[in-house]
């Protein structure tokens, strides 16, 4: 696939199942995320994967948080269990942000999300469905916690990461116009 068709077609799969991708394949989405815009060569993320009975474990980290957060029903602790078992493999993107007297954190931070999108887009090169999810569980201190995030570390999201169930839809032509002015 040309590198501007991956870029113009990509889209959200989020009905995934089974194989999750090989290890060339997976080589391949780690080394897209390894040309990420990355000002003073920082290389300001990691990347964790999730598979196999992991992913229970996660589920059980969801439901902790969420029995953690006050009132849990029954109902919500088992959507929490389930969230992890969407996909075959789970890649949880990591901010790890120094301190730097030229690189601010925030631009770190933008970095890990370039590398993010590096994934996606591979992924979608390879015809391998993939979605970025964040939510609560993303920003939750236990969550991180189990997933052993050091003090300086964020979680920039999780991308599930599969074969697609069904043919990913078409991409929405939008109208640059619409979010492009010409300043001065």
């Amino acid at each position: 696939m040309e590198a501007l068709d991956a870029l113009l077609n990509r889209v959200s799969v989020p009905r995934l199942t089974d194989p999750a991708p090989n290890e060339a394949q997976r080589e391949a989405l780690f080394q897209a995320a390894l040309r990420a815009p990355d000002h003073g060569q920082l290389r300001p993320w990691r990347f964790l994967t999730i598979e196999g009975a992991a992913r229970e474990r996660l589920g059980e980290l969801f439901a902790e948080a969420v029995k953690g957060k006050g009132e849990a029903t029954e109902a919500a602790l088992d959507k929490a269990r389930a969230m992890p078992m969407r996909a075959p493999l789970l890649i949880v993107v990591v901010a790890s942000l120094q301190d730097h007297f030229k690189v601010p954190k925030s631009e770190q931070r933008l970095a890990a999300g370039c590398a993010a999108h590096g994934i996606l887009i591979a992924a979608h090169a390879q015809g391998i469905g993939a979605v970025w999810r964040t939510g609560d569980l993303a920003f939750d201190a236990h969550v991180h916690q189990g997933l052993g995030l050091a003090e300086n570390e964020e979680l920039i999201g999780f991308l599930y990461v599969g074969t697609p169930l069904n043919e990913p839809r078409t991409a929405p032509v939008l109208q640059t116009a619409d979010f492009v002015t010409t300043w001065g």
